[in-house]
C-alpha cells in the first residue's frame, strides 16, 4: 500500500507541509510553477533549499505583493472583530476561482472550513461572523491549495502522521497573547494524539493542524514500510533541534484487523423488532449488522441475524443481542476484515452542499455521494434522486 508517514517532531506548518511532500514530487520546479499559475491573487512562491542544524531540506517561501510570509505575526489566528479580514464565505469564492482539479478544490474548502469551524467554537460566533487576517490568509490558502494538490499527484493510498509536538509558551496575535497550542490548533487536535516536550513557541498552526485533520487516518508511530524517498520540509525559525517536518513515501503492507461475527437464528420476532435491534447496535459500534432470510424447523421463515464488531465490543454487543431479541444462544467466528481508507470531502452545488465518501487502497479509488444529502436535495426541490445526482456532474 503506497503511504506517506508524517514526523511531526517539531510540529506542523503549512508551509512545512508543502515543503516535504514537494520533496517527494518527481518534479518539484514543475509544481512550483503551476502553483504560480492556478490564481491566488498578487501571490508568488518559490521552493528553496535551506539547512537546520546540518539537515538540508526545503523552505516554501510564499511572498504577496511586498509581503514576505511571516511578517504579520497574526496571519493563522482569525478574528470576529477584524472588518478588514476576509470571511470565510469571500474564501470559498476565492478558491473557487482557482485554476485546479475538482477534487483538490473540494480538500482545499473542506480543509478551509475545518479551521473555520475551530474559530467559531472558541470565538463563540457563527462561522459567517469570522474573518481572517486578508493578507495573511492568502499565504495560508497557498499553502492549503498547494498541499492539496501535492496529496493528489502524490496519490497515496493512506497518509499517516506521528503524534504532534504543538510547543508552548505564548503566541501573539489579534486579539491580544495566547497560550500555546493557540485555541483553534487545539481545538483542531481533539482526537490527535498530541504532545509538549519543551519547545518554545508555536511550532503547529492551526493551517498545519487542519491539514493534519483532514488527511491523516491514523496517528501512530511508524509502520513497517519500505521507504523509497524522504522529505524534509523546513520551517522559518531557528532552534536547537532541526525545525522540520519529515515525511516518508514508501510501501506498507495492506492494513487488516481482527473481528467478531457473532450470528444467531430468529423465528418469533417482527421485522419491526429486529430492525430496531439492528440500529442498536450500530449505534453502539457494530462494523455491520445485517439480516439473512432462512428456512427453519416445522416449515417456518426465519431470519439469519450477524453482527460483526470488533474484538474488543464483542460482550457489549452479546450482552444487547440477548436483550434486544428472542435468541438463546448465539455462535462466535472470528475473520480477518480489509477495508479501504474512507475520506470525506464537500461538494457545493447549485442548491446545497453535498458530502462525497472516496474510498481508497489496494490500487484502486471509488467515491459516492452521501446518500442523505441527495435525499434532502430531492425533497427540497421536487426532483429525483438522479436529476440530484445531476448536480454533481
Amino acid at each position: 500500500m503506497k503511504t506517506i508517514y508524517l514526523e511531526c517532531k517539531m510540529g506542523a506548518a503549512g508551509d512545512m507541509l508543502m515543503a516535504a511532500l514537494l520533496e517527494l514530487h518527481d518534479n518539484p520546479s514543475d509544481f512550483v510553477n503551476r502553483l504560480n499559475a492556478v490564481g491566488v491573487p498578487g501571490v508568488q512562491v518559490s521552493a528553496e533549499p535551506a539547512t537546520k542544524c546540518g539537515i538540508t531540506g526545503t523552505h516554501i517561501a510564499v511572498k504577496i505583493g511586498d509581503h514576505q510570509e511571516g511578517e504579520h505575526h497574526d496571519h493563522h489566528h482569525a478574528n470576529p472583530q477584524d472588518s478588514h479580514g476576509r470571511r470565510i464565505d469571500h474564501i470559498e469564492n476565492l478558491i473557487d476561482t482557482l485554476a485546479l482539479a475538482t477534487e483538490v478544490k473540494a480538500n482545499a474548502l473542506s480543509v478551509y472550513r475545518l479551521i473555520a469551524e475551530a474559530e467559531s467554537q472558541i470565538h463563540g460566533v457563527p462561522v459567517s461572523q469570522i474573518h481572517f487576517h486578508e493578507v495573511g490568509e492568502l499565504d495560508a490558502i497557498t499553502d492549503i491549495v498547494g498541499v492539496c494538490m501535492l496529496v493528489a499527484e502524490l496519490a497515496p493510498d493512506q497518509i499517516i502522521a506521528s503524534a504532534v509536538n504543538v510547543g508552548s509558551g505564548h503566541v501573539h496575535c489579534a486579539h491580544g497573547v495566547l497560550p500555546v497550542p493557540a485555541p483553534a490548533t487545539a481545538n483542531l487536535l481533539r482526537t490527535v494524539p498530541i504532545y509538549d516536550d519543551g519547545v518554545v513557541g508555536e511550532i503547529c498552526t492551526p493551517t498545519g493542524a487542519a491539514l493534519l485533520k483532514f488527511f491523516a487516518s491514523d496517528f501512530q508511530k511508524m509502520p513497517l514500510m519500505r521507504v523509497s524517498k524522504i522529505g524534509y520540509g523546513m520551517g522559518m525559525k531557528d532552534f536547537e533541534r532541526a525545525n522540520c517536518l519529515r515525511a516518508y513515501l514508501g510501501e506498507t503492507e495492506h492494513k487488516s484487523e481482527e473481528i467478531v461475527e457473532l450470528v444467531c437464528n430468529l423465528d418469533d420476532m417482527t421485522p419491526e423488532a429486529v430492525a430496531f435491534a439492528q440500529q442498536l447496535l450500530f449505534d453502539e459500534g457494530a462494523l455491520d449488522v445485517y439480516t439473512t432470510t432462512l428456512g427453519m424447523k416445522k416449515g417456518r421463515v426465519g431470519v439469519g441475524f450477524t453482527c460483526m464488531c470488533r474484538k474488543a465490543d464483542k460482550d457489549k454487543m452479546l450482552e444487547l443481542i440477548f436483550k434486544h431479541t428472542s435468541t438463546l444462544g448465539v455462535r462466535e467466528y472470528s475473520s480477518r476484515r480489509y477495508a479501504l481508507r474512507k475520506q470525506y470531502s464537500a461538494i457545493e452545488t447549485a442548491l446545497g452542499t453535498v458530502q462525497v465518501k472516496t474510498s481508497s487502497g489496494f490500487g484502486i479509488q471509488k467515491s459516492k455521494p452521501e446518500y442523505e444529502d441527495l435525499a434532502r436535495i430531492a425533497r427540497e426541490n421536487q426532483m429525483s434522486l438522479a436529476e440530484a445526482l445531476e448536480l454533481l456532474k
